[in-house]
């Protein structure tokens, strides 16, 4: 099928419930979503090379370093079932774009579990069971998820990732209360599945942090293919152990990780001039981010005690082999310095490179 026609009729319309404009080129995860949301409706449009100007579209093209039909494959394997979509490379006004037709399907399509709808000219994610938390709970974790929510806005995939993550995490806070914080939530855990528990849940934040760089870096390779372009050596085997260009560069961002991993926040910004150019964190915010990363260090190694190197991060705070204690309102205070930073990084990236955004 040839939508070449058809795309010459809708070229120029605003955006709408059936037809969608990314700048740049989405990960998949982003592509399957929107896949999904024109499924769940209508169906529709969702035009690749089209960048939007104070809601007037303006075809810009699509780069050719990246070919985006093995990204459309890779979305259509995280849908379920299967839709009706139809896709290929068009040629306007000497540009090259990008477009997928989706089908109107007779039944729901869902991605990773997760289903999406069409609001408009947004896609939004089908809330068919929204989280109510105790009454008799701790309200800080209610307004946190509310700000959570409110960080969805204008987001990359990677930021929406993130964020689904900490919602969850504090899901699990507040079902698991009585096991965290059984007499206040400004108070350790006594025993020891409340200490085992609030570890894990802190050091998995962490983490997802990490994560979110990693793939917020693939995005901004995705939209900027000239980013990834160095004379930084790789190996043959690095390279034919991938499957496509798509999956090395998903490998080389997480590789970029390695200094992060190891406790250098500063040491991985200063190595990743794409993160370091957004300036979005002063050096007193990539020393407090360091020192959240180094009680994941603890937690994950040192089953919570206090090492050397942690030492140098607090001194005069702690002695050797001390059991680090955390409790809920302190993890909290972390993660939402975390959220704030994310937030902060990811639009500097969208508004730095034009990363395509959820809505």
């Amino acid at each position: 099928m040839d939508v070449t026609e058809e795309l010459k009729q809708l070229i120029g319309q605003k955006k709408n419930e059936r037809l969608e404009y990314k700048a740049v080129l989405p990960p998949s995860r982003g592509i399957a979503q929107l896949i999904s949301a024109f499924a769940n409706g209508n169906g529709g449009f969702i035009v690749l090379g089209v960048a939007e100007a104070g809601g007037k579209p303006t075809i810009v093209g699509l780069s050719e370093d990246f070919h985006a039909n093995s990204i459309t494959h890779k979305a259509i394997d995280l849908l379920s079932p299967k839709p009706d979509v139809h896709y290929q490379y068009v040629t306007i006004d000497s540009k090259r774009l990008y477009v997928i037709k989706v089908e109107k399907s007779i039944v729901v399509i869902s991605t990773e579990g997760n289903v999406f709808l069409r609001k408009g000219d947004r896609t939004v994610l089908e809330q068919s069971e929204k989280k109510e938390y105790r009454a008799d709970g701790y309200n800080r974790i209610k307004l946190f998820a509310q700000q959570l929510d409110a960080y969805r806005e204008k987001g990359t995939v990677s930021k929406t990732k993130f964020l689904d993550h900490y919602l969850s995490i504090l899901n699990i806070v507040d079902d698991q209360g009585k096991t965290l914080y059984p007499e206040s939530p400004v108070t350790s855990p006594t025993h020891q599945e409340g200490k085992v528990l609030i570890r894990i849940l802190f050091s998995s934040c962490a983490d997802n942090f990490e994560t979110y760089l990693s793939e917020l870096l693939y995005e901004i390779y995705l939209a900027n293919p000239n980013s990834l372009k160095s004379d930084q050596p790789v190996t043959i085997k690095e390279v034919l152990d991938c499957a496509d260009i798509q999956e090395f560069v998903i490998y080389w961002a997480k590789k970029k990780l390695s200094k992060l991993q190891k406790g250098s926040v500063m040491g991985f910004i200063s190595a990743n001039k794409q993160i370091s150019d957004l300036n979005a964190l002063n050096q007193e915010q990539q020393t407090e981010v360091e020192k959240i990363l180094q009680i994941r260090h603890l937690y994950t190694h040192q089953n919570g005690r206090v090492d050397e190197k942690f030492l140098k991060y607090y001194p005069g705070e702690f002695n050797i082999n001390d059991e680090h204690q955390m409790t809920v309102a302190m993890m909290l205070d972390k993660l939402e310095y975390l959220s704030i930073i994310i937030h902060e990084i990811d639009r500097a990236a969208v508004q730095k490179h034009g990363l395509s955004t959820m809505n």
